[in-house]
């Protein structure tokens, strides 16, 4: 989506929402971790469990966007949404334009 689409609004409303969409996920993620901790399972496999879904976890966009500019912003959305960090609802006040787009190609 070229830069020139995104509007000066939607790209403030993105990067106040950003670490309040990160921080709910992060919440998620501690919720599963918890679970994991307090199951039957054997310390060894807790620890590895939690080993291995904290390193596959700290790589999602939900974690950490990789790149945090205007150019890349429509991208960082689509891919918060694929990974089930946000919703549509989320992107209420965004512009009507940004918001058809997404979900057209979010199908």
């Amino acid at each position: 989506m070229p830069e020139k689409i995104i509007t000066e609004k939607d790209w403030k409303l993105f990067r106040k929402m950003l670490p309040t969409w990160q921080e709910r996920y992060m919440e998620t993620l501690i919720n599963d971790y918890e679970a994991i901790l307090v199951s039957a399972a054997d310390a060894f496999d807790k620890f590895w469990k939690l080993e291995k879904r904290i390193r596959n976890d700290k790589k999602k966009s939900g974690v950490c966007v990789t790149e945090m500019s205007r150019s890349q912003m429509f991208a960082n959305i689509m891919v918060l949404l694929d990974e089930k960090v946000i919703t549509l609802d989320d992107l209420e006040g965004f512009s009507d334009s940004l918001r058809e787009r997404i979900e057209f190609l979010h199908r």
